[in-house]
Protein backbone atom coordinates (compact mmCIF):
# COMPACT_ATOMS: atom_id res chain seq x y z
CA UNK A 1 0.00 0.00 0.00
CA UNK A 2 1.52 3.15 -1.19
CA UNK A 3 1.74 5.78 1.19
CA UNK A 4 -0.35 8.18 -0.61
CA UNK A 5 -3.04 6.19 -0.37
CA UNK A 6 -2.65 5.51 3.23
CA UNK A 7 -2.62 9.57 3.64
CA UNK A 8 -5.99 9.58 1.02
CA UNK A 9 -7.33 7.61 3.37
CA UNK A 10 -6.63 8.99 6.93
CA UNK A 11 -8.07 12.80 4.99
CA UNK A 12 -11.30 10.77 4.17
CA UNK A 13 -12.19 9.87 7.67
CA UNK A 14 -11.73 13.87 8.45
CA UNK A 15 -15.34 14.95 6.26
CA UNK A 16 -16.94 10.91 6.70
CA UNK A 17 -20.67 13.04 6.25
CA UNK A 18 -19.95 14.19 3.26
CA UNK A 19 -17.77 10.92 1.80
CA UNK A 20 -21.39 9.60 2.97
CA UNK A 21 -23.44 11.59 1.11
CA UNK A 22 -21.25 11.19 -2.16
CA UNK A 23 -21.07 7.47 -1.74
CA UNK A 24 -25.18 7.31 -1.59
CA UNK A 25 -25.33 9.43 -4.74
CA UNK A 26 -22.74 7.13 -6.87
CA UNK A 27 -24.45 4.44 -6.18
CA UNK A 28 -27.97 5.76 -6.11
CA UNK A 29 -26.23 7.10 -9.70
CA UNK A 30 -25.10 3.48 -11.01
CA UNK A 31 -28.13 1.67 -9.39
CA UNK A 32 -30.69 3.51 -10.97
CA UNK A 33 -29.01 4.02 -14.50
CA UNK A 34 -28.19 -0.27 -14.67
CA UNK A 35 -32.26 -0.44 -14.06
CA UNK A 36 -33.53 1.68 -16.63
CA UNK A 37 -31.42 0.48 -19.35
CA UNK A 38 -32.30 -3.14 -18.59
CA UNK A 39 -35.37 -2.22 -18.65
CA UNK A 40 -35.79 -0.20 -21.55
CA UNK A 41 -33.48 -2.44 -23.11
CA UNK A 42 -35.72 -5.66 -22.03
CA UNK A 43 -38.92 -4.30 -23.49
CA UNK A 44 -37.35 -3.18 -26.64
CA UNK A 45 -35.42 -7.00 -27.01
CA UNK A 46 -38.64 -8.27 -26.89
CA UNK A 47 -40.60 -6.52 -29.16
CA UNK A 48 -37.82 -7.14 -31.67
CA UNK A 49 -38.12 -10.42 -31.15
CA UNK A 50 -41.63 -10.65 -31.41
CA UNK A 51 -41.86 -8.57 -34.91
CA UNK A 52 -38.84 -11.53 -35.96
CA UNK A 53 -41.38 -14.02 -34.91
CA UNK A 54 -44.13 -12.53 -36.86
CA UNK A 55 -43.32 -10.88 -39.90
CA UNK A 56 -38.96 -12.31 -40.46
CA UNK A 57 -36.11 -10.50 -40.78
CA UNK A 58 -36.99 -9.37 -44.20
CA UNK A 59 -39.59 -9.09 -46.59
CA UNK A 60 -38.88 -9.44 -50.20
CA UNK A 61 -42.09 -8.18 -52.47
CA UNK A 62 -42.87 -6.38 -55.26
CA UNK A 63 -40.71 -6.60 -58.59
CA UNK A 64 -38.49 -3.72 -59.39
CA UNK A 65 -39.29 -2.88 -62.92
CA UNK A 66 -36.02 -1.03 -64.08
CA UNK A 67 -36.65 2.44 -66.41
CA UNK A 68 -33.61 2.82 -68.59
CA UNK A 69 -32.95 5.59 -70.88
CA UNK A 70 -30.27 6.38 -73.53
CA UNK A 71 -27.15 8.07 -72.79
CA UNK A 72 -26.48 11.42 -75.37
CA UNK A 73 -22.76 12.33 -75.79
CA UNK A 74 -22.21 15.56 -77.42
CA UNK A 75 -25.83 15.27 -78.74
CA UNK A 76 -25.30 12.14 -80.83
CA UNK A 77 -27.32 9.09 -79.47
CA UNK A 78 -24.35 6.96 -78.07
CA UNK A 79 -26.58 3.97 -77.72
CA UNK A 80 -25.29 3.40 -74.20
CA UNK A 81 -28.33 2.77 -71.32
CA UNK A 82 -27.87 3.89 -67.98
CA UNK A 83 -30.34 3.38 -65.13
CA UNK A 84 -32.68 5.97 -63.57
CA UNK A 85 -33.32 5.75 -59.99
CA UNK A 86 -36.08 8.14 -60.12
CA UNK A 87 -37.86 6.08 -62.66
CA UNK A 88 -38.05 2.61 -60.85
CA UNK A 89 -41.13 1.13 -61.06
CA UNK A 90 -42.88 -1.54 -58.34
CA UNK A 91 -44.80 -4.58 -59.89
CA UNK A 92 -46.86 -5.90 -56.87
CA UNK A 93 -46.58 -9.46 -55.72
CA UNK A 94 -44.14 -12.17 -57.17
CA UNK A 95 -44.42 -14.06 -60.18
CA UNK A 96 -42.49 -16.97 -59.37
CA UNK A 97 -41.76 -17.77 -55.57
CA UNK A 98 -39.92 -20.99 -56.06
CA UNK A 99 -37.28 -19.43 -58.54
CA UNK A 100 -37.14 -16.42 -56.38
CA UNK A 101 -36.71 -18.74 -53.27
CA UNK A 102 -33.17 -21.01 -54.21
CA UNK A 103 -32.19 -17.29 -55.78
CA UNK A 104 -32.84 -15.92 -51.71
CA UNK A 105 -31.30 -19.40 -50.39
CA UNK A 106 -28.06 -18.68 -51.50
CA UNK A 107 -27.14 -15.70 -49.43
CA UNK A 108 -25.15 -17.36 -46.61
CA UNK A 109 -26.79 -15.27 -43.29
CA UNK A 110 -30.28 -17.16 -44.88
CA UNK A 111 -31.56 -19.51 -42.44
CA UNK A 112 -35.15 -19.97 -44.16
CA UNK A 113 -37.70 -18.46 -46.50
CA UNK A 114 -40.98 -19.13 -46.78
CA UNK A 115 -43.51 -17.88 -49.64
CA UNK A 116 -46.71 -16.26 -48.82
CA UNK A 117 -49.63 -15.47 -50.35
CA UNK A 118 -51.91 -13.10 -48.96
CA UNK A 119 -55.32 -11.51 -49.61
CA UNK A 120 -58.46 -9.50 -47.52
CA UNK A 121 -61.51 -12.14 -46.58
CA UNK A 122 -64.43 -11.68 -44.62
CA UNK A 123 -64.54 -14.06 -41.85
CA UNK A 124 -67.76 -14.96 -40.12
CA UNK A 125 -68.88 -17.52 -37.63
CA UNK A 126 -72.37 -18.29 -36.40
CA UNK A 127 -71.53 -15.49 -33.91
CA UNK A 128 -70.70 -12.40 -36.09
CA UNK A 129 -68.60 -11.22 -38.93
CA UNK A 130 -65.26 -9.06 -39.27
CA UNK A 131 -62.94 -8.22 -41.95
CA UNK A 132 -59.57 -10.49 -41.67
CA UNK A 133 -56.38 -11.16 -43.83
CA UNK A 134 -55.98 -14.72 -45.15
CA UNK A 135 -52.39 -15.94 -45.24
CA UNK A 136 -51.75 -18.90 -47.68
CA UNK A 137 -48.38 -20.76 -46.31
CA UNK A 138 -46.70 -23.96 -46.68
CA UNK A 139 -46.54 -24.86 -42.47
CA UNK A 140 -42.89 -26.22 -43.08
CA UNK A 141 -40.94 -23.59 -44.48
CA UNK A 142 -43.35 -20.99 -42.47
CA UNK A 143 -41.83 -22.71 -39.72
CA UNK A 144 -38.50 -21.97 -40.36
CA UNK A 145 -39.03 -17.69 -40.64
CA UNK A 146 -41.58 -17.71 -37.53
CA UNK A 147 -42.25 -18.12 -33.89
CA UNK A 148 -45.90 -19.85 -34.77
CA UNK A 149 -44.72 -23.31 -32.97
CA UNK A 150 -44.17 -21.46 -29.64
CA UNK A 151 -46.82 -18.85 -30.39
CA UNK A 152 -49.67 -21.88 -30.93
CA UNK A 153 -51.84 -21.53 -27.54
CA UNK A 154 -54.56 -24.30 -28.55
CA UNK A 155 -55.11 -27.25 -30.89
CA UNK A 156 -51.91 -28.70 -32.91
CA UNK A 157 -50.09 -27.84 -35.75
CA UNK A 158 -49.98 -31.47 -36.90
CA UNK A 159 -53.35 -31.39 -37.52
CA UNK A 160 -53.11 -28.43 -39.22
CA UNK A 161 -50.89 -29.85 -41.70
CA UNK A 162 -52.60 -33.12 -41.85
CA UNK A 163 -56.29 -32.22 -42.55
CA UNK A 164 -56.92 -30.03 -46.06
CA UNK A 165 -59.56 -26.96 -44.90
CA UNK A 166 -57.73 -26.52 -41.50
CA UNK A 167 -57.03 -23.27 -40.30
CA UNK A 168 -54.56 -20.84 -37.49
CA UNK A 169 -56.88 -18.75 -36.40
CA UNK A 170 -55.68 -15.79 -34.00
CA UNK A 171 -56.44 -15.43 -30.57
CA UNK A 172 -58.34 -11.97 -30.99
CA UNK A 173 -60.46 -12.96 -33.73
CA UNK A 174 -61.11 -16.72 -31.80
CA UNK A 175 -62.93 -14.66 -28.93
CA UNK A 176 -64.65 -12.06 -30.97
CA UNK A 177 -65.87 -14.92 -33.07
CA UNK A 178 -66.20 -17.66 -30.06
CA UNK A 179 -64.46 -20.07 -32.07
CA UNK A 180 -62.16 -22.84 -30.62
CA UNK A 181 -59.92 -25.55 -31.90
CA UNK A 182 -62.48 -27.96 -34.28
CA UNK A 183 -65.22 -25.11 -34.50
CA UNK A 184 -65.92 -24.64 -38.45
CA UNK A 185 -66.17 -20.94 -39.61
CA UNK A 186 -66.46 -19.08 -43.30
CA UNK A 187 -64.34 -17.15 -45.46
CA UNK A 188 -65.64 -14.48 -47.79
CA UNK A 189 -63.94 -13.28 -50.83
CA UNK A 190 -65.67 -11.58 -53.53
CA UNK A 191 -68.60 -13.14 -53.11
CA UNK A 192 -67.18 -16.46 -53.15
CA UNK A 193 -67.67 -18.39 -50.12
CA UNK A 194 -65.41 -21.45 -48.28
CA UNK A 195 -65.30 -23.24 -45.23
CA UNK A 196 -62.87 -23.95 -42.95
CA UNK A 197 -62.15 -25.40 -39.66
CA UNK A 198 -60.12 -24.17 -36.74
CA UNK A 199 -56.79 -26.62 -36.27
CA UNK A 200 -55.24 -23.97 -33.83
CA UNK A 201 -55.29 -20.95 -32.10
CA UNK A 202 -52.30 -18.56 -31.91
CA UNK A 203 -51.33 -15.64 -30.30
CA UNK A 204 -48.27 -13.73 -30.96
CA UNK A 205 -48.91 -11.17 -28.59
CA UNK A 206 -49.24 -8.26 -31.30
CA UNK A 207 -52.76 -6.82 -31.18
CA UNK A 208 -52.52 -6.00 -34.89
CA UNK A 209 -52.04 -9.64 -35.84
CA UNK A 210 -53.79 -11.52 -33.64
CA UNK A 211 -57.16 -9.48 -34.37
CA UNK A 212 -56.63 -9.98 -38.16
CA UNK A 213 -54.53 -13.29 -39.22
CA UNK A 214 -56.02 -16.33 -40.54
CA UNK A 215 -53.22 -18.97 -41.69
CA UNK A 216 -54.41 -21.14 -44.47
CA UNK A 217 -52.60 -23.95 -46.59
CA UNK A 218 -51.37 -23.02 -49.36
CA UNK A 219 -53.75 -24.89 -51.68
CA UNK A 220 -56.36 -23.43 -50.11
CA UNK A 221 -55.66 -20.21 -50.34
CA UNK A 222 -55.11 -20.32 -53.67
CA UNK A 223 -58.67 -21.82 -54.05
CA UNK A 224 -59.73 -18.94 -51.94
CA UNK A 225 -58.02 -16.53 -54.17
CA UNK A 226 -58.08 -17.76 -57.44
CA UNK A 227 -54.59 -17.51 -57.83
CA UNK A 228 -53.29 -21.11 -58.79
CA UNK A 229 -48.89 -19.94 -59.24
CA UNK A 230 -47.40 -16.62 -57.32
CA UNK A 231 -47.26 -15.58 -53.87
CA UNK A 232 -47.47 -11.57 -51.99
CA UNK A 233 -43.87 -11.88 -50.68
CA UNK A 234 -41.29 -14.01 -49.05
CA UNK A 235 -40.67 -13.93 -45.62
CA UNK A 236 -36.71 -14.53 -45.03
CA UNK A 237 -35.43 -15.64 -41.57
CA UNK A 238 -31.11 -14.71 -40.93
CA UNK A 239 -28.41 -16.11 -38.71
CA UNK A 240 -27.54 -12.91 -38.04
CA UNK A 241 -30.36 -10.43 -37.24
CA UNK A 242 -28.26 -7.24 -37.49
CA UNK A 243 -27.47 -7.85 -41.03
CA UNK A 244 -30.40 -7.50 -42.54
CA UNK A 245 -30.04 -4.10 -43.98
CA UNK A 246 -26.81 -5.05 -45.95
CA UNK A 247 -28.73 -8.36 -47.00
CA UNK A 248 -31.58 -6.58 -48.09
CA UNK A 249 -29.67 -3.72 -50.36
CA UNK A 250 -27.86 -6.86 -51.86
CA UNK A 251 -30.98 -9.11 -52.51
CA UNK A 252 -32.95 -6.34 -53.89
CA UNK A 253 -29.87 -5.38 -56.69
CA UNK A 254 -29.34 -9.56 -57.02
CA UNK A 255 -33.10 -10.31 -57.48
CA UNK A 256 -34.50 -7.17 -58.94
CA UNK A 257 -37.27 -7.63 -56.16
CA UNK A 258 -37.67 -5.05 -53.32
CA UNK A 259 -35.97 -6.10 -50.11
CA UNK A 260 -37.46 -4.86 -47.01
CA UNK A 261 -35.22 -5.30 -43.53
CA UNK A 262 -37.35 -5.01 -40.11
CA UNK A 263 -34.87 -1.90 -38.97
CA UNK A 264 -36.46 -0.36 -42.20
CA UNK A 265 -39.97 -1.76 -41.33
CA UNK A 266 -39.91 -0.10 -37.98
CA UNK A 267 -38.00 2.31 -37.86
CA UNK A 268 -40.40 4.58 -35.85
CA UNK A 269 -41.30 2.17 -32.73
CA UNK A 270 -37.24 1.72 -32.69
CA UNK A 271 -36.42 5.00 -32.75
CA UNK A 272 -39.07 5.56 -29.64
CA UNK A 273 -36.94 2.86 -28.06
CA UNK A 274 -34.34 4.67 -28.16
CA UNK A 275 -35.18 8.07 -26.92
CA UNK A 276 -36.97 6.43 -23.97
CA UNK A 277 -33.24 4.83 -23.24
CA UNK A 278 -31.72 8.11 -23.69
CA UNK A 279 -33.57 10.03 -22.24
CA UNK A 280 -33.82 7.76 -18.44
CA UNK A 281 -29.76 7.54 -18.54
CA UNK A 282 -29.29 11.11 -18.65
CA UNK A 283 -32.03 11.45 -16.41
CA UNK A 284 -30.13 8.91 -13.61
CA UNK A 285 -27.40 10.38 -14.35
CA UNK A 286 -28.44 13.23 -12.46
CA UNK A 287 -27.53 11.23 -9.32
CA UNK A 288 -24.11 10.91 -10.44
CA UNK A 289 -23.92 14.70 -11.51
CA UNK A 290 -25.08 15.44 -7.58
CA UNK A 291 -22.21 12.91 -6.49
CA UNK A 292 -19.45 14.70 -8.67
CA UNK A 293 -20.62 17.81 -7.42
CA UNK A 294 -20.56 16.89 -3.91
CA UNK A 295 -17.13 15.27 -4.26
CA UNK A 296 -15.83 18.46 -5.42
CA UNK A 297 -17.10 20.36 -2.48
CA UNK A 298 -15.84 17.66 0.20
CA UNK A 299 -12.27 17.77 -1.49
CA UNK A 300 -12.54 21.57 -1.69
CA UNK A 301 -13.05 21.86 2.17
CA UNK A 302 -10.55 19.21 2.75
CA UNK A 303 -8.13 21.31 0.75
CA UNK A 304 -8.91 24.44 3.02
CA UNK A 305 -8.95 22.69 6.23
CA UNK A 306 -5.52 21.02 5.48
CA UNK A 307 -3.30 23.32 4.58
CA UNK A 308 -0.94 22.77 7.39
CA UNK A 309 -0.76 19.38 6.60
CA UNK A 310 0.05 20.31 3.28
CA UNK A 311 2.89 22.14 4.04
CA UNK A 312 4.32 19.46 6.24
CA UNK A 313 3.98 17.26 3.44
CA UNK A 314 5.72 19.62 0.80
CA UNK A 315 8.37 20.72 3.48
CA UNK A 316 8.63 16.72 3.71
CA UNK A 317 9.70 16.24 0.47
CA UNK A 318 6.39 15.31 -1.02
CA UNK A 319 5.88 16.82 -4.70
CA UNK A 320 2.99 18.42 -6.40
CA UNK A 321 2.13 15.20 -7.95
CA UNK A 322 1.93 13.72 -4.99
CA UNK A 323 -0.07 16.07 -3.35
CA UNK A 324 -2.53 15.50 -6.59
CA UNK A 325 -2.80 11.79 -6.53
CA UNK A 326 -3.48 12.18 -2.44
CA UNK A 327 -6.85 13.90 -3.26
CA UNK A 328 -6.89 12.00 -6.64
CA UNK A 329 -7.18 9.00 -4.13
CA UNK A 330 -9.33 10.39 -2.35
CA UNK A 331 -12.00 10.47 -4.94
CA UNK A 332 -11.39 6.84 -6.53
CA UNK A 333 -11.73 5.34 -3.17
CA UNK A 334 -15.14 6.23 -2.62
CA UNK A 335 -15.85 5.84 -6.27
CA UNK A 336 -14.91 2.29 -6.31
CA UNK A 337 -16.58 1.45 -3.14
CA UNK A 338 -19.61 3.55 -4.89
CA UNK A 339 -19.83 1.78 -7.89
CA UNK A 340 -19.25 -1.54 -6.39
CA UNK A 341 -22.20 -1.20 -4.52
CA UNK A 342 -24.37 0.14 -7.47
CA UNK A 343 -23.26 -2.28 -9.59
CA UNK A 344 -24.73 -4.84 -6.64
CA UNK A 345 -27.81 -2.53 -5.98
CA UNK A 346 -28.45 -2.31 -9.88
CA UNK A 347 -28.64 -6.44 -10.58
CA UNK A 348 -30.51 -7.23 -7.23
CA UNK A 349 -34.02 -3.91 -8.06
CA UNK A 350 -33.49 -5.47 -11.89
CA UNK A 351 -33.88 -9.21 -10.48
CA UNK A 352 -36.86 -7.80 -8.42
CA UNK A 353 -38.50 -6.20 -10.79
CA UNK A 354 -37.81 -9.07 -13.35
CA UNK A 355 -40.41 -11.41 -10.78
CA UNK A 356 -42.81 -8.11 -10.68
CA UNK A 357 -46.35 -8.79 -13.03
CA UNK A 358 -47.21 -6.18 -15.56
CA UNK A 359 -49.87 -7.48 -18.00
CA UNK A 360 -49.36 -4.96 -21.19
CA UNK A 361 -51.42 -5.32 -24.12
CA UNK A 362 -50.53 -3.38 -27.13
CA UNK A 363 -47.68 -3.10 -29.57
CA UNK A 364 -46.98 -6.71 -27.88
CA UNK A 365 -48.38 -8.55 -24.48
CA UNK A 366 -46.53 -10.01 -21.55
CA UNK A 367 -47.63 -10.78 -18.11
CA UNK A 368 -44.31 -9.27 -16.30
CA UNK A 369 -42.03 -6.76 -16.14
CA UNK A 370 -39.38 -7.48 -18.71
CA UNK A 371 -35.45 -7.01 -18.41
CA UNK A 372 -32.46 -7.41 -19.98
CA UNK A 373 -29.14 -8.32 -18.36
CA UNK A 374 -26.02 -7.16 -20.53
CA UNK A 375 -22.90 -6.63 -19.04
CA UNK A 376 -22.53 -3.35 -20.85
CA UNK A 377 -25.57 -1.71 -18.86
CA UNK A 378 -22.85 -1.86 -16.05
CA UNK A 379 -20.26 -0.62 -17.82
CA UNK A 380 -21.93 2.69 -19.31
CA UNK A 381 -23.03 3.19 -15.78
CA UNK A 382 -19.53 3.08 -14.63
CA UNK A 383 -18.03 5.01 -17.40
CA UNK A 384 -20.27 7.68 -16.57
CA UNK A 385 -19.76 7.78 -13.16
CA UNK A 386 -16.10 7.49 -13.19
CA UNK A 387 -16.19 10.24 -15.64
CA UNK A 388 -18.17 12.78 -13.87
CA UNK A 389 -16.59 11.93 -10.61
CA UNK A 390 -13.09 12.11 -11.61
CA UNK A 391 -13.44 15.34 -13.28
CA UNK A 392 -15.11 17.00 -10.25
CA UNK A 393 -11.92 16.05 -8.15
CA UNK A 394 -9.55 17.34 -10.18
CA UNK A 395 -9.87 21.27 -9.79
CA UNK A 396 -9.32 20.69 -5.73
CA UNK A 397 -6.31 18.18 -6.40
CA UNK A 398 -4.90 20.49 -8.44
CA UNK A 399 -5.14 23.52 -6.16
CA UNK A 400 -4.27 21.60 -3.67
CA UNK A 401 -1.00 21.25 -5.64
CA UNK A 402 -0.09 24.19 -6.27
CA UNK A 403 0.45 25.00 -2.53
CA UNK A 404 3.31 26.13 -1.09
CA UNK A 405 5.03 25.58 2.35
CA UNK A 406 5.98 29.13 2.54
CA UNK A 407 2.83 30.71 1.57
CA UNK A 408 0.78 28.52 3.77
CA UNK A 409 3.07 29.73 6.98
CA UNK A 410 3.09 33.26 5.99
CA UNK A 411 -0.78 32.78 5.32
CA UNK A 412 -0.82 34.19 1.78
CA UNK A 413 -1.74 30.42 -0.04
CA UNK A 414 -4.66 30.65 -2.36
Amino acid sequence: MSQNFRIALRFLTAKKRAMVMSLSCIVLGVGLFIVTQAATSGFQEFFIKTILGTNGAILIQDKVQETMRTMEVSGYNSGVEIRQKEGQKYIEGIDYPAILTEGVKSFHNVRGVSAVLRGTVTIRSSFREQSAQAYGIVLEDHLSVSDLAAQTVQGSLSDFSAQPGGALVGRVIADKLQLDPGDTFELENKGDIHHFKVSAIYQTGVNDIDSVRVYLQMNDARALFKKPTGASYLQVSLFDRNRAPEDAAEMTNALAHKADAWQEREKSWLGVFRAFRVATGITVSVFTLIAGLAMFNTLAMIVMEKTKEIAILRSMGYTRQDISRIFIWQAAIVLAIGTVLGCGVGAAITFGISQYPLPITGIFTTHKFLVQWSRWHYIEAVATAVAMVMMASLIPSRRAARLEPGDIIRGTAQ
